[in-house]
C-alpha cells in the first residue's frame, strides 16, 4: 500500500476550522480506497504562533517539512500581524524554498452554485500563475525612511528560465485538455518586463503548433472576465495579474468559498502546497460558518498531485453532487448550514 505523508498546516483563523474538515474527508477517501495511505502531522505556524515565537515558521520549517509529500494549509493572517510579515513568514518562504513555481487554480462553476453574473456558458478556466519571481521579486527596499525624502523601490523579476518553464507547463496542460492558452500581458506599458514576457510566450508557441493562443493586456482580461469568461481555457499570467485575476474569477463561480489553490513543484523535488486562496477571514472566525468547500476541493488537488486519479475523480463527484442538490448551503451560498454540516454532506455523499 502506498503512503503519503501531509504535512497539516491549519494556520489562522478559519483555517483551523477548515483544515480537520478536509483532513477527516481525505482520510474517508484513503480508508475507502484501500489502495493508498495517508498520513497527517500537525504544524502550528501562523500568525498566532509568531505572536507567541516571534516568528511565522520556525528557522528549520523548511528542513522539518521537506519530507513531506505534500503541505495543507488553512490560511495565514491575523489583525496584529501586518500582512506582509505573514505571506513572507510562510507563504513567499515556501513557496521559493520549495521552487514551488506553479500557482494553479482552477475557476470553475458548480452546479446549484450562484453567480452575481450572468454567463452564457459555463465558466471553466484554470489559472497557471507563476508563483516566485514577477512583481513579487524580493528586490528592492526603502531609501531614506520616514523623511521627506523617502523613496520605496521595489523592482520585478523576470527570468528567461522560470518565464519558459510555467508557460510550458501552461501549454503541456493545454495539450491534456484540448484546449486553447491565453497569456495575460501588459507590454503596452511595461516595455521591458512585458516585452520580454510575450517574447517568450511567442517563442513557446511556436513549440506548441497545434494549440490556439492569444495575449490579451491585463486591464481587457479582467473586462472580459466579466463580459465572456466562458471563451477561456488555460490562462498563464504572471505573479502579480495571476493573483489579482483569480480573485476576480473566484467571484464569477460563487466566491472565495469555492476557489482552491496549489502551489506545485512539478518536478516533484520538493513538498507542493495547496491551500483555499481566501484569507484567514477573521471577522468570522470562531462562528462556526466559512464555506469548506475551496479547501475540501484543495484536498482533491493534492489526491491529483499524487497520482491517486480515482479518489480525486470520486471527491470532485461528491463536492459537486453537493452543491447541485443544494440542500447544505452555507451562508455565504443563502443558507443557513454551518462548516461541519457541509463537510458532512461532502462525506455523506462519498
Amino acid at each position: 500500500m502506498k503512503k503519503y505523508r501531509i504535512a497539516a498546516v491549519p494556520g489562522d483563523g478559519v483555517g483551523k476550522e477548515l483544515i480537520p474538515v478536509g483532513q477527516k474527508i481525505l482520510e474517508k477517501l484513503s480508508a475507502v480506497d484501500g489502495g493508498f495511505q495517508l498520513e497527517f502531522e500537525y504544524f502550528p505556524y501562523g500568525c498566532e504562533y509568531y505572536l507567541e515565537k516571534g516568528h511565522i515558521m520556525d528557522p528549520d520549517g523548511l528542513d522539518k517539512l521537506k519530507g513531506f509529500d505534500a503541505i495543507y494549509l488553512g490560511a495565514v493572517g491575523h489583525p496584529e500581524v501586518p500582512d506582509w510579515v505573514a505571506s513572507d513568514g510562510l507563504l513567499y518562504t515556501i513557496r521559493k524554498g520549495f521552487n514551488q513555481y506553479v500557482n494553479l487554480r482552477p475557476i470553475r462553476q458548480l452546479p446549484g452554485v450562484a453567480s452575481p453574473v450572468t454567463v452564457d456558458g459555463k465558466v471553466n478556466i484554470t489559472f497557471v500563475r507563476e508563483n516566485t519571481e514577477g512583481e513579487y521579486g524580493d528586490i528592492g527596499g526603502i531609501f531614506r525612511e520616514n523623511s521627506s525624502h523617502e523613496i520605496a523601490i521595489q523592482t520585478n523579476v523576470f527570468s528567461r528560465l522560470a518565464t519558459e518553464k510555467i508557460m510550458d507547463y501552461a501549454f503541456q496542460l493545454a495539450q491534456k485538455k484540448k484546449g486553447s492558452v491565453t497569456s495575460v500581458t501588459k507590454s503596452n506599458a511595461l516595455k521591458h518586463s512585458m516585452v520580454f514576457w510575450d517574447k517568450i510566450f511567442n517563442e513557446l508557441s511556436a513549440k506548441y503548433p497545434g494549440i490556439e493562443t492569444q495575449s490579451i493586456f491585463a486591464d481587457a482580461m479582467a473586462m472580459f472576465m466579466i463580459s465572456k469568461p466562458q471563451t477561456f481555457d488555460v490562462v498563464v499570467a504572471s505573479n502579480l495579474f495571476g493573483d489579482i485575476l483569480t480573485d476576480l474569477g473566484s467571484v464569477l463561480v460563487g466566491g472565495l468559498g469555492f476557489a482552491p489553490g496549489g502551489n506545485i513543484n512539478p518536478e516533484k523535488e520538493f513538498p507542493s502546497m495547496f491551500e483555499p486562496i481566501h484569507g484567514s477571514a477573521p471577522d468570522i472566525a470562531g462562528k462556526g460558518i466559512c464555506n469548506p468547500v475551496a479547501t475540501i476541493w484543495a484536498g482533491q488537488m493534492i489526491l491529483e498531485f499524487l497520482d491517486e486519479q480515482p479518489a480525486a475523480d470520486r471527491l470532485m463527484n461528491a463536492i459537486t453532487n453537493v452543491c447541485a442538490q443544494g440542500k447544505v448551503r452555507t451562508p455565504d451560498m443563502g443558507g443557513t448550514n454551518t462548516t461541519q454540516e457541509m463537510g458532512d454532506a461532502i462525506l455523506a455523499e462519498l
